[in-house]
């Protein structure tokens, strides 16, 4: 058992993400636009949307946001992400879930343009991440931050690695099944309510949780063979930001949150909004 495992941390990965970023947006002589859509009175996306402003600023990205609050209805919703979706001065939109109480995501996900979806959730990306078409798909972020983690810890070669994905949400568990499958890792898909949660790691090279339910993975259901990497963001009554693992887990390698998924996932989003204006361009995308 490892006294001191690896910490595993986005920021360094993040910054060379972000370099390529602003070289491709330095040899273009606009200002991309990226739209925040919000549909809530949901705090924590107000706090995510002023993070996305302050990062675009830094960045030189032109940055705007609908916020069409918690009195929104599914056709005023459907409404703007359609008009967004048709509008050629904005390259990028993001969709801020949760949604206020009775507003459908994934009907009006279905209303926003698959080559606008910098955040990966659109039923067209996720289908051709289904089908491994990845290169010809804008791939939710988080996901590809848990992807890229992994890699630093276990190898760039990941085929033939068993991983559990705990939590089968839209924004990291779903998609990220299909894509660590997509580079050959063998994936058991769980829930908060999978059984005996230690048998089912046994044996397994990865653990990711993406759940929302701080403390969900304990230290007596991991061991020093694990990597553990923590998608999930709890606040805390005192403010304190948590993830879904104890932390100073007995493991290989383990995401501090914050500064683990995070800072990468962020960075990945504004590659993301790269490669959305190359598609819309017809501009070879990498």
């Amino acid at each position: 058992m490892s006294d001191h495992p690896l910490s595993l941390r986005g920021k360094t990965l993040a910054d060379a993400v972000l370099k390529g970023v602003r070289r491709d947006l330095a040899a273009w002589d606009f200002q991309p636009h990226l739209v925040s859509v919000l549909a809530s009175a949901d705090e924590a996306s107000r706090v995510y949307v002023e993070s996305k402003s302050g990062r675009a600023r830094r960045l030189g990205v032109r940055f705007s946001v609908r916020d069409l609050g918690a009195g929104a209805t599914q056709e005023g919703l459907h409404a703007v992400l359609q008009a967004l979706s048709h509008d050629p001065d904005v390259h990028g939109v993001v969709l801020e879930l949760p949604l206020a109480p009775g507003l459908d995501a994934d009907a009006a996900l279905l209303c926003l343009a698959p080559q606008k979806d910098v955040e990966g959730l659109t039923p067209a990306n996720l289908a051709l991440i289904a089908a491994g078409r990845e290169p010809e798909a804008l791939l939710p972020p988080t996901p590809r931050s848990v992807r890229f983690l992994l890699r630093q810890a276990l190898g760039d070669d990941l085929r033939g690695r068993r991983a559990a994905v705990i939590g089968p949400g839209r924004t990291v568990g779903r998609p990220l099944t299909f894509m660590l499958n997509n580079k050959g890792m063998t994936v058991t898909l769980c829930n908060e309510h999978t059984r005996d949660l230690a048998g089912v790691l046994a044996g397994v090279d990865a653990v990711v949780v993406a759940v929302g339910r701080a403390g969900l993975l304990r230290a007596d259901q991991v061991g020093p063979e694990h990597v553990v990497i923590d998608a999930g963001i709890n606040v805390q009554a005192g403010g304190e930001v948590v993830g879904d693992a104890e932390p100073h887990l007995p493991v290989r390698a383990q995401t501090p949150v914050p500064g683990g998924v995070g800072p990468l996932t962020s960075a990945l989003m504004y590659q993301n909004l790269v490669r959305a204006v190359k598609l819309q361009r017809g501009e070879p995308v990498e």
